[in-house]
């Protein structure tokens, strides 16, 4: 088994960068794939001008990094983009962040739950916990090994359909 790369704090420039949901699904979709500015702009419906803002914030703090240049369908040349990856390794991100930008990651699933329709869901746990403080954290500890084991060997299953996910615990309304 590949080694679990270890989990750090991001720095003030990845926090901002993964604070919007749209940067969240760039960051997806360009894992695994090399997507141009406009096939991620046609992808997320979105204007090419606001998508280039975007990937250039993503860029900068190396979260997205530009493929070669390739040939395009109609012979231009095309820049493509690629995640680096690095984003599951960041510890806690959002942690501080005001609670708008900490909903950005749940703001970018629901969308691509959205997407993807009934249909794309695949496994569906729901539950209620009563847990202290500690064992939240144990919890969350717990979890992400299980998670990071997966991650870490992600590339040597390539061949299998891709499953995206989140693991979210709320507090209940009284």
């Amino acid at each position: 088994m590949s080694e679990v790369p270890r989990r750090r704090p991001a720095t003030a420039q990845e926090a901002k960068a993964l604070g919007h949901p749209l940067r969240l699904r760039i960051l997806r979709l360009c894992h695994g794939h090399e997507l141009t500015n406009k096939q991620l702009a046609d992808r997320l419906g979105r204007d090419p001008g606001t998508v280039l803002y975007h990937v250039k914030m993503l860029a900068a703090a190396g979260l997205l990094e530009a493929a070669p240049v390739r040939a395009g369908e109609s012979g231009a040349l095309e820049k493509p983009y690629r995640s680096t990856g690095m984003t599951w390794w960041l510890d806690g991100p959002l942690v501080d962040a005001d609670p708008d930008t900490a909903y950005a990651p749940v703001a970018a699933f629901t969308e691509e739950l959205r997407e993807a329709g009934p249909a794309g869901v695949r496994l569906y746990e729901r539950f209620t916990l009563h847990l202290s403080a500690e064992e939240l954290a144990e919890l969350d500890r717990r979890i992400l090994a299980i998670l990071d084991e997966y991650v870490a060997t992600d590339h040597e299953r390539l061949d299998r359909p891709a499953l995206g996910g989140i693991f979210l615990l709320h507090q209940l309304p009284d």
